[in-house]
């Protein structure tokens, strides 16, 4: 393995999918210290979905990129992937890819073949290595679990390990972070994205704004950091009223502006993150700080939970739980607005109460 020269690592997705895929990569980038590491990747589905690229940079687990459009068939730009990959010569390609069947699994692994790729690890050809397993006390496993198992071959990963989930953060990211936390006037602070790219999982205006309003009669003198893209910048500020209204202290509206790097490096400070099922949660996550996670119910519990004992997830799991579904119309999102402002509060106050005033363990 060592001897490989070009690695090419096939991960789609954003923000989320990428942080998930952490501890993979990491492994990958064990696997083969000498080797270029390239992705294929997918170029944004949303303008509130960062590329891959913003989420690596300076990490050293992937040197370069080729995208394409997800779900292209396209016989030009399927050629035109095809070219640009063969001409690279990959020796290895390391499948990090979603679970979309066994069949597309092993379409996709013709391809690579096709690409002159002689060796793939973890393309998911059985049902095993496409399914999340049931563990012991009857949840299903983490995605990122998923994906590690699938690479055995390689070695293995602890994801208990925060190496494991390193984004290798530079001092410039983190001196940005601080730069931009100077008007919270260095005391503790809330973090908080209320933003997301898919329907079904959005708790609503009003129930962040009442939300805020509550945790700020919790936490007096504490500051609110607000993330997200700057299309959320408006959304962010309609919820930070709740805040104000109740004597909140300071507010510092970081939507787009900061890099999702520089964002984790603020995450980093906070003494807890508060935000639905998306990015923002996995960067929050990954650098350490516990999460309150409200869910929608369109996925299965646990599968994308923010990994780690420290987290507390809010899920109900009604009659229609699993359906996928990105925009819900027919159930009106019941799962995830019967979830009330007293239930995510009662959890922001358990966790507030194991975190250090000093701020968040990394």
């Amino acid at each position: 393995m060592d001897a490989a020269k070009r690695v090419l690592i096939y991960r789609l997705g954003s923000l989320g999918d990428t942080v998930v895929a952490l501890p993979a990569m990491h492994l990958v980038a064990r696997a083969f210290p000498e080797a270029e590491r390239r992705m294929l990747t997918n170029f944004p589905v949303n303008v509130k979905a960062p590329p891959a690229a913003d989420i690596l940079a300076s990490s050293g687990l992937v040197q370069g990129y080729f995208r394409y459009v997800v779900g292209t068939r396209s016989p030009v730009e399927l050629a035109a992937l095809w070219w640009r990959i063969w001409r690279w010569r990959p020796e290895v390609v390391v499948y990090l890819g979603a679970a979309r069947g066994v069949e597309s699994a092993r379409r996709d692994a013709r391809f690579f073949r096709l690409c002159g790729v002689r060796r793939l690890v973890g393309v998911p050809v059985t049902e095993d290595m496409q399914q999340n397993r049931t563990e012991r006390d009857g949840t299903l496993e983490p995605e990122a679990s998923r994906l590690a198992r699938n690479l055995a071959e390689l070695g293995s990963v602890d994801l208990e390990d925060a190496a494991s989930w390193d984004l290798r953060l530079t001092e410039e990211e983190h001196a940005r972070a601080g730069a931009a936390l100077v008007p919270t006037g260095g005391r503790p602070f809330v973090a908080v994205s209320v933003g997301t790219k898919v329907q079904a999982k959005d708790w609503g205006r009003e129930n962040w704004r009442a939300l805020l309003g509550e945790i700020a009669r919790l936490c007096p003198g504490y500051a609110l950091t607000l993330s997200g893209s700057p299309e959320e910048s408006e959304a962010s500020e309609f919820a930070a009223e709740g805040w104000r209204g109740a004597g909140g202290g300071p507010v510092v509206n970081l939507c787009g502006a900061l890099t999702p790097r520089e964002s984790a490096a603020v995450f980093a400070r906070a003494r807890i993150f508060v935000g639905h099922d998306s990015g923002p949660m996995h960067l929050a996550a990954t650098v350490g700080t516990p999460c309150v996670a409200i869910f929608a119910a369109r996925n299965k519990p646990r599968v994308w939970f923010p990994y780690g004992g420290r987290h507390r997830v809010v899920y109900h799991k009604v009659d229609c739980w699993g359906c996928g579904l990105e925009t819900c119309v027919v159930e009106k999102k019941k799962c995830i607005t019967s979830i009330t402002v007293d239930e995510v509060l009662a959890q922001v106050a358990e966790v507030l109460s194991a975190v250090p005033v000093h701020g968040a363990e990394r």
